[in-house]
């Protein structure tokens, strides 16, 4: 883990806060190219009843737009949550290089948590994966959210 990774998960965890303060799911992701951010994302799916805005889907198309192509090569993406296996599936098909994340998903991750996509030897493009920059506090973040949301009536 670099001072790099460190920087660039903490603007995803910036990312995630205002997600939660639009009473959003807190995820956030930020897509690097040759050491800067091209994308930005957060959890949109409740606002724009739209189950495919993950943040990490927000931030691809934020990137492809700003550099004119649907590949994303020589890019890292870094998310303070395990990406679903819709959002692994759009970082293959972005051919999207590295994915840094925070917390793990047991339940829906697709890095190793619930199931290993990117592991998959048939699929054409393998991105290589890191967990646990900043785990702890990307995990807290999602566990208040949803601790805030069985407390209401």
């Amino acid at each position: 883990m670099t001072d790099e990774d460190l920087k660039f998960m903490r603007l995803a965890l910036e990312l995630a806060k205002k997600a939660e303060l639009k009473d959003e799911v807190p995820v956030g992701a930020v897509i690097v190219q040759d050491g800067e951010v091209i994308g930005r994302g957060t959890n949109t799916s409740i606002g724009d009843h739209d189950p495919t805005s993950h943040a990490e889907i927000n931030a691809i198309r934020e990137a492809a737009k700003l550099i004119k192509n649907y590949r994303l090569k020589d890019c890292s993406i870094y998310v303070t949550l395990e990406p679903c296996a819709m959002c692994v599936g759009a970082i293959q098909h972005a051919r999207i290089g590295k994915i840094i994340y925070g917390a793990t998903d047991p339940k829906t991750g697709a890095c190793g948590g619930m199931v290993d996509l990117i592991g998959i030897k048939e699929i054409n493009h393998h991105a290589e994966a890191m967990s646990g920059v900043l785990e702890k506090e990307c995990s807290q973040i999602l566990k208040d959210f949803f601790l805030s949301k069985r407390k209401k009536p």
